[in-house]
């Protein structure tokens, strides 16, 4: 299965979804109503008099339990109170990840921490966030947590967060802590992420019940006393209340038991193929198989201690909660079953547990030389895509099929060449990219042109404009970042991520004033520029500025012909020497995407503006997956015109990738020859 039809499979899992929660709905209206007709019915033969109750001896029938009018104004009150404690669940959770790790009691790691297990752990992260195509997602731990358990959180790749237990750290060896943080990035890759917050939001309106009916109770125990000293009805609606109360506590455990059985169906097998695409993703069983080992044998198992727990039990790597009865609600498959589809021959014992000593050695993989260079990038020159002739230079074999299938996915040589390409970037670019000052610094560094006129006009840009702290560091990394080839320039800002979101809205602000400039200092942007601040603004500015995630809108192609004619326009023309190969260009591209005999027309250069570029990839996000996935197909056959592409074109259909939520690998020597 690809990742277009794994998003596909998401989108109609979240149906499912729907189709569960209205029949707990519907289920938990009918409960709230004969627990109201009762109690009302009850309270009437209560008020008849003497007489009528010694003659009205027999229980309450059927036919005094059915009441139209309470009917409709108990489904109303009761779905109303559903909706409004989902929404507003929803509505906290519209900070991705972020909100989820901070509720669960996690605190970010520092990106520059000089703890050796959190730079282990932030280190893995980086390797598979890379390897993947993805930003690197800031990393929280739960100090607290003494069981050995981690989650991602988000509405998609661009708010993802990864969470990690202390006792997770402190506990798995490098290899199986990378082995749950791939099965962990298999959520991000899948689109599970999604899913799982919506299941917190809108389950959140079920339990909800049950919190009113605790509400209820607690408000009658100061009504008794203040009404225990009075006769007839004052006492009577006391004890209505409290059956009130207790019967919306039951049913809210009803709610529950629903929750329960929802997350359960839309979890268990996905844990599995999480599992499974670990090892697909490190070539190691031993990985993620040691570290579910060392949660049957650890005292302290995969619980949270959490209260938030229950709700974000469906997130977790481990089973979050004490084991259910027969397991039949549990949010995970029994730890045995799952170590013995990675491992056949498990034979059911765990081993002891103790904490891991580690190395400085532990910080990357051991990669012989001739693994680095096998995986290493085709293109070792500082291109820039500057010049036409530059371009060509640095231009390398591409094959489109290759990238569309490599979407979404993950495999050991794209980790051993992230790997290789973390351990061989210099120390103090490596130190900067993790710190906010240094990370700002960086990307200034990027847009730098080799021409020293244009440089020199941009270096006084920085000293006219930029902080002077940020100025001066740009100084001390110039001469360092001129060293980076082109094929670390796009990690390099995925790994700048984590400190770039930790400045401030007015620094940010400031940030992208800066950029601006330096871009428009030799009066064109290029294909890298362009792919810099597409990236930059994608996954900064929803942090500063609260946003929807994009929602599926276009099930058609035809409404997104506009939109895919300035993309395949805007790409013909920005790879192209002369309008005879933009042509050429475009009409590759658009036999992709043109569905009638009269097909697509290019549109001219000066109709081609990045910000025209920019408004078409906002639409096209809304997409289903497999318009996605012809958009990105006609993308890869109009940059590749004449069987080779430049890095900055390659750099450019990855951040077009990427804008479509759909992760692009780096392109490795091995794929594209």
């Amino acid at each position: 299965m690809d990742f277009f039809t794994h998003q596909d499979a998401a989108r109609r899992k979240t149906s499912v979804l729907v189709v569960y929660f209205l029949i707990a709905v519907v289920l938990i209206v009918a409960a709230v109503y004969l627990a109201v007709a009762a109690i009302f019915a009850a309270g009437q033969a209560k008020m008849r008099p003497q007489g009528a109750q010694q003659q009205v001896s027999q229980p309450i029938g059927p036919e005094a339990l059915w009441n139209p009018q309470l009917l409709l104004g108990v489904a109303a009150a009761t779905v109303a109170l559903i909706a409004l404690g989902s929404l507003y669940k929803i509505n906290e959770l519209r900070g991705g990840g972020e909100s989820v790790a901070r509720m669960l009691g996690g605190r970010p790691i520092d990106p520059n921490t000089r703890d050796l297990d959190e730079r282990v752990l932030l280190n893995v992260v980086e390797e598979i966030a890379i390897a993947s195509g993805t930003p690197v997602p800031p990393v929280y731990l739960m100090p607290d947590e003494d069981g050995i358990n981690a989650f991602a959180a988000g509405s998609s790749p661009n708010d993802a967060v990864i969470g990690v237990t202390r006792g997770a750290i402190e506990t798995l060896s490098r290899d199986e802590l990378q082995g749950v943080i791939a099965h962990e990035f298999s959520h991000i890759l899948n689109s599970d992420m999604r899913l799982n917050i919506r299941l917190m939001g809108v389950l959140h309106g079920i339990l909800l019940i049950a919190l009113v009916g605790y509400g209820i109770l607690r408000s009658m125990r100061h009504m008794r006393v203040s009404s225990g000293s009075k006769k007839g009805g004052g006492a009577g609606l006391v004890v209505a209340m409290i059956a009130l109360g207790v019967a919306f506590l039951v049913i809210g455990y009803v709610g529950v038991f629903f929750g329960k059985l929802i997350k359960s169906a839309v979890s268990r097998q996905r844990e599995f193929l999480a599992d499974a695409s670990a090892v697909q993703f490190t070539r190691n069983p031993g990985g993620i198989g040691g570290a579910l080992k060392k949660i049957g044998g650890f005292a302290a198992g995969s619980r949270m201690e959490t209260a938030k727990a229950e709700s974000a039990s469906h997130l977790f790597f481990g089973n979050a909660l004490k084991a259910s009865f027969l397991n039949v609600m549990s949010t995970h498959p029994p730890l045995p079953e799952r170590i013995r589809r990675i491992e056949p021959t498990f034979d059911g014992e765990f081993p002891e547990v103790s904490r891991v000593h580690r190395t400085a050695r532990d910080l990357h993989r051991e990669d012989s030389a001739q693994s680095r260079a096998r995986h290493a990038a085709p293109v070792q020159s500082r291109a820039t895509g500057k010049a036409p002739a530059e371009a060509r230079a640095a231009a390398f074999a591409f094959q489109p099929a290759a990238a569309i299938a490599s979407v979404g996915t993950l495999d050991v040589e794209h980790v051993d060449y992230a790997s290789g390409l973390l351990a061989t970037l210099p120390e103090r670019i490596v130190d900067a990219v993790h710190d906010p000052l240094g990370a700002v610094a960086a990307v200034y560094c990027l847009l730098l042109d080799d021409a020293p006129e244009i440089r020199g006009r941009q270096i006084q840009c920085l000293a006219d404009d930029a902080d002077r702290a940020a100025h001066q560091e740009v100084q001390r990394l110039s001469p360092v970042m001129d060293q980076v080839g082109p094929e670390a320039r796009l990690p390099l800002v995925e790994m700048a991520m984590p400190a770039l979101n930790q400045i401030s809205g007015a620094q940010f602000q400031k940030f992208c004033e800066t950029i601006d400039k330096l871009v428009a200092a030799d009066e064109r942007i290029n294909l890298f520029e362009f792919a810099l601040q597409r990236m930059l603004t994608r996954h900064l500015a929803p942090r500063f500025v609260r946003r929807r995630p994009p929602q599926t809108k276009y099930a058609a192609l035809q409404p997104l012909l506009p939109a895919c004619v300035r993309l395949l326009s805007s790409l013909a023309h920005a790879g192209s020497r002369d309008a005879d190969a933009a042509a050429r260009a475009f009409a590759q591209g658009a036999a992709k995407i043109s569905t009638s005999d009269r097909g697509l027309e290019l549109l001219p250069s000066n109709a081609c503006s990045l910000g025209e570029l920019d408004r078409a990839l906002d639409q096209l996000v809304a997409a289903t997956p497999q318009i996605k996935k012809r958009v990105i197909e006609a993308s890869a056959e109009c940059i590749n015109t004449d069987g080779h592409v430049t890095v900055a074109e390659a750099e450019l259909l990855r951040v077009v990738a990427d804008s479509l939520d759909c992760p692009m690998p780096p392109f490795l020597a091995t794929q594209t020859t």
